[in-house]
């Protein structure tokens, strides 16, 4: 008996032993991935092995990458969108560091180095990623795309894909896949992003000039994001060249941008500005009844880098915008968003990399009204202060994990009004304190088989200094004051998530997932395309958090060498705790001292289909989508408790997008939109009071504006370039057949016949022409 437990222990020992010994036989090859150019680190960089197409890796979010593999020579194959694929010879006999630099392929040739050849790698992104409902933006294709006033916009692109839905004419707001405006996690360089417009909507906060990567994932999202039921809309800013010193901008008709970048200490570290500004406020100075009016926007972008040595990084950048609008001493508002984000990059070994920051965020409103010796006044503000810890573990050729937490302090000070005209609501700050850790893991399964899967633990607790007041309903039922540090309510949320991609063949895929999302932020909204006077409150003893389970499924089919693409997704989305206010709310700032007391609670549901084609090479490149979809609440006490549909339920969304190369010099550029119109409630009936018409309404949202359709052109003219010297012009028209979409519609007493009603629509633009002249040198 011992001596057969003797051999047994002999076996076992024997089959660790070997297998710590093939382990042992295996090593990284990594490195960062970076522009040739301008030194820029690149992300999602896909980096194969030719003899074993099976091992491959994409670079992280900040342009790392590892391997992991035996002793013998490799061709590892790199490849990105937009630049020049390569293949690159490595003798692995012991852990390499291998850094990488890809060439653009508008660019100039990369020199020469040790074994290296240009060659075509299949670009099927599409068909091997486990991410469901992602899409990753182009700098370089928003640049051709016709837009308003001729200003390049992220946030206006992204609402030309499937599933993502414009809140209106002139809005940056945008609704994903039947999710409220506020489901939205927006992020620049990390930071979040409160209110994401300028000029009521007509421009968005990110000025194109300064970003590297543009990226929105429609709630299927991994375990490192959270906070949001609906989207992530990740944006991160160039980090400066580090090689040569560069300045581009843009003159437009009512705006201009300009960017400075380079090296601080070349090769090492580097800087970029950016700002932009509009003008129209110079053309009001210029007539009699609008000399005194303000009407401009301002933003910075500001980034520098420091490479301490081989293996660490310190970044810091910040955003600051505002917004200005008034009319001489009688009213004046101001909005705006300030963020700030210091990282530190450390690779702790060969298959370790961590990323360090912290991250301020503020957005804040003031409004001051002033008429006749009285004067009104509104203010609000939220404020973030953001401690966050990722780690990418590439835990083998099978395994990509990432884990970290996250710790955030909220303090948010609601709309408070105050002056002569109205009795004052001065209104305590409220403080929270939100934190999560995550795990995730991207397996490959099998060579078919690619499963990403994870789960976030969220806890967020409501903090003293303030009273807290308890609606059942709309109905006061409790009441408590907790001390300033005290902890009071405390929600904990577990969030598993889970998407799979199965390669039917070299052309094909299907794919499937599940995940979960909480919210303990929400922005009161009563209009339907969002105002810079919204109001963000947090979660409390009333307002519970948000909740959304979503499952979906897709299919992906690429033809003529990947150069066509057709992506097909459904999905189902379950709510919880949706916010709604109630019938005949009170939300004017003189009778409503909580907000709280207005909301009423339910759940809500979308579901839909959301197909896209692309030509993504030749002259000809672009794409159409199309969304048929469905969004839907039921809250207690609206609607007799029955199903309504949502304000953003848009039956069908339609996008066509081309931009054709004619030659060197010339490309044009053209859209077409359609879409159902929003779910509205138009009055049913009207009476008279105290001489006054007040109108009568039913069932919530049972209306529908008209639908909204257009058509944009644009040509851009490249003339020629220098080696120091690249400049174009942008001409474009906004709306060419002149179709009058109703941004909002009005009812009023028919002055010929005051027992009858009519409807005035209001329409913003018609046609809106515009020039850009673009320079860098």
């Amino acid at each position: 008996m011992q001596t057969s437990s003797l051999k047994i222990a002999s076996s076992v020992a024997a089959i660790c032993f070997s297998s710590i010994v093939f382990a042992q036989q295996k090593y990284s090859v990594s490195g960062t991935v970076k522009d040739q150019k301008n030194g820029e680190l690149l992300i999602g960089v896909s980096v194969k092995v030719a003899e074993d197409p099976t091992i491959s890796v994409i670079a992280n979010e900040y342009g790392f990458y590892s391997l992991s593999l035996p002793k013998g020579s490799y061709t590892l194959v790199v490849s990105n969108p937009g630049f020049k694929d390569f293949q690159q010879i490595v003798n692995v006999e012991d852990d390499v560091k291998l850094n990488l630099q890809l060439s653009q392929e508008n660019g100039e040739r990369v020199k020469e180095i040790d074994e290296v050849v240009i060659s075509a790698v299949k670009k099927d992104k599409n068909l091997s990623s486990a991410q469901m409902g992602t899409e990753t933006l182009s700098i370089k294709q928003i640049d051709k795309l016709p837009v308003l006033f001729g200003e390049k916009d992220v946030m206006k692109t992204i609402q030309l894909l499937p599933g993502i839905k414009s809140n209106g004419e002139g809005s940056s707001g945008f609704s994903v896949r039947g999710g409220a405006t506020d489901q939205n996690l927006i992020l620049l360089d990390e930071a979040a992003v409160y209110n994401a417009s300028h000029l009521l909507g007509f421009f968005s906060t990110f000025n194109s000039d300064a970003l590297k990567d543009v990226s929105i994932i429609k709630g299927n999202s991994p375990a490192q994001y959270g906070g949001r039921l609906s989207s992530v809309l990740d944006v991160k800013m160039k980090d400066g060249n580090n090689k040569d010193y560069n300045v581009n901008g843009g003159i437009g008709l009512i705006s201009s941008r300009l960017s400075v970048e380079g090296p601080i200490q070349k090769e090492k570290s580097s800087f970029i500005v950016s700002g932009r500004r509009t003008y129209a406020d110079v053309f009001l100075k210029a007539t009699d009844d609008f000399k005194d009016s303000k009407l401009y926007f301002y933003d910075l972008n500001l980034k520098a880098n420091y490479q301490i040595n081989d293996n660490n990084r310190l970044y810091l950048s910040g955003y600051f915008g505002r917004d200005v609008l008034g009319l001489g001493d009688t009213f004046s508002t101001d909005w705006g968003n300030t963020t700030a984000t210091l990282r530190w990059n450390s690779i702790i070994n060969s298959k370790l990399f961590s990323n360090t920051s912290f991250i301020y965020s503020n957005y804040n409103y003031n409004v001051a009204l002033s008429s006749n010796n009285n004067t009104f006044g509104l203010d609000s503000e939220i404020e973030d202060w953001n401690l966050k810890q990722d780690f990418s573990w590439f835990a083998g050729n099978k395994h990509s994990v990432k884990f970290g937490f996250q710790s955030i302090y909220h303090t948010i000070t609601p709309s408070s009004a105050s002056g002569t005209s109205v009795s004052s609501f001065p209104r305590n700050p409220r403080y929270s304190w939100e934190n999560a850790v995550y795990i995730n893991d991207d397996y490959k399964a099998t060579e078919k088989l690619t499963i990403n899967y994870g789960a976030r633990l969220s806890m967020f607790s409501v903090l003293g200094g303030d009273t807290f007041n308890t609606y059942q309903n709309g109905v006061l039922t409790d009441s408590e004051f907790l001390e300033k540090g005290k902890f009071g309510k405390t929600y904990v949320n577990l969030e598993p998530r889970i998407t799979a991609n199965y390669r039917i063949n070299e052309v094909s895929s299907v794919k499937g997932g599940y995940s979960r999302n909480t919210q303990n932020l929400h922005l009161l909204s009563n209009s339907g395309s969002g105002n810079p006077t919204d109001q963000w409150i947090g979660s409390s003893y009333t307002v519970k958090p948000e909740i959304a389970d979503q499952v979906s499924a897709g299919y992906s089919r690429n033809f003529n060498n990947n150069n066509y693409e057709l992506n097909a997704e459904i999905y189902y989305k379950s709510m919880q705790n949706q916010i709604d206010y109630k019938n005949g709310a009170q939300i004017s700032f003189d009778t409503a001292a909580d907000v709280e007391s207005e909301l009423l609670f339910g759940k809500g549901r979308a579901y839909g289909l959301e197909l896209i084609a692309k030509k993504k090479s030749g002259k000809l490149t672009g794409w159409v989508s199309y969304t048929l979809s469905k969004t839907e609440r039921k809250i207690d006490g609206i609607n007799d408790n029955q199903w309504y549909d949502a304000r953003q339920d848009k039956t069908h969304d339609l996008s066509v997008v081309a931009t054709y190369q004619l030659n060197p010099k010339w490309s044009f550029s053209g859209l077409f939109l359609y879409s159902t119109g929003n779910a509205v409630t138009f009055p049913t009936g009207k009476y008279e009071l105290n001489g006054q018409t007040v109108f009568q309404y039913s069932n919530r949202n049972a209306d529908r504006m008209p639908a909204y359709h257009r058509m944009d052109l644009s040509a851009t003219y490249e003339p020629v370039s220098t080696k120091r010297w690249k400049d174009s012009w942008s001409f474009g028209i906004y709306n060419v057949y002149g179709r009058e979409n109703a941004y909002t519609i009005t009812f009023e007493d028919n002055p010929n016949n005051p027992g009858t009603t009519r409807a005035m629509q209001t329409s913003l633009f018609k046609w809106v022409p515009n020039i850009t002249y673009n320079f860098k040198f």
